[in-house]
């Protein structure tokens, strides 16, 4: 059979043919996926969307505002921020008192995050973090580069383990937490939901097209072998996929330790943990799933 020539027709990017078609399972809402689903699609995969988890305003919104007033006033050294969606709630309490989300930290309030997208959101919205992870984008990892002592304010999901509350205290660090917002079954009450931007910064003007699936048609899919990985962001992400019945094999890639220990506590094969918490570091960590050594 005659080859084609290089002038034949499009040349297809290596990247494209990493993933070779693969159906890849993200579950997060579209907001939260646009470029994640591009770089899978940029890879080669077909991703689908299985949206797990949502987020509604923390039932204790009078607790969240006297922190807030709080903040604005200069009452703490640090504010420590876990999660992208934190940063979310941090804009609308901002909005709510006419102020910016710059304006309402003062400048004499360092701040500490864990994970690109918080620190991508914080930068928009004018803050820059003074102190980040060195390595893991964990609990874990910020309380090994934490220099102890202060007054914190954290903010997290009612959901979020002790660990880092409980470890900034051992540092010796005076810790007001706050519940900032709750973690639900997708999609959340429309009156209680937690407005949010997308996170994923410039993920293309034309973003690739996805499918959304129903947990119904994704446990099927699963079952009978027509989706090949599986993305959990999450320990609370996880269980849910635990709850659509066995993987078969269908490979689950996680997001982060605490992620990866919950699956285990699951019953469940983790078979890449993402070295970063980035759209490239997912496609990586699906490959090396998908085509382990």
């Amino acid at each position: 059979m005659t080859q084609p020539s290089r002038r034949s027709g499009p040349q297809i990017p290596p990247s494209q043919s990493l993933l070779g078609g693969a159906r890849v399972l993200v579950t997060r809402s579209p907001e939260r996926s646009g470029a994640l689903v591009e770089a899978l699609a940029g890879a080669g995969a077909t991703p689908v969307l299985l949206p797990l988890i949502d987020f509604e305003r923390a039932p204790d919104q009078h607790a969240l505002d006297v922190a807030c007033d709080a903040l604005a006033a200069g009452a703490f050294d640090w504010l420590v921020v876990s999660s992208a969606t934190t940063v979310h709630v941090l804009m609308e309490m901002a909005a709510e008192r006419g102020l910016g989300l710059g304006q309402l930290v003062p400048s004499g309030t360092r701040i500490a995050a864990i994970g690109p997208a918080t620190r991508r959101l914080l930068s928009a919205g004018g803050l820059d973090a003074a102190l980040t992870p060195a390595g893991e984008q964990s609990a874990a990892g910020l309380l090994a580069v934490w220099p102890g002592g202060g007054r914190i304010l954290l903010p997290q999901a009612d959901i979020a383990a002790g660990t880092l509350a409980e470890g900034l205290a051992a540092a010796g660090s005076a810790v007001t937490a706050v519940t900032a917002y709750r973690t639900v079954d997708y999609p959340a009450a429309a009156d209680r939901r937690l407005a949010v931007q997308p996170e994923d910064g410039d993920a293309g003007q034309h973003p690739p097209s996805y499918s959304l699936l129903t947990p119904e048609t994704a446990a099927a899919d699963i079952a009978e072998g027509r989706i090949a990985a599986v993305i959990a962001a999450s320990p609370s992400a996880v269980r849910r996929i635990s709850a659509l019945g066995p993987l078969g094999g269908c490979r689950l890639v996680v997001i982060g330790r605490s992620t990866a220990d919950q699956a285990a506590a699951l019953g469940l094969d983790v078979a890449a943990v993402a070295a970063e918490p980035t759209p490239d570091g997912l496609v990586a960590a699906v490959a090396k799933a998908l085509n382990p050594p």
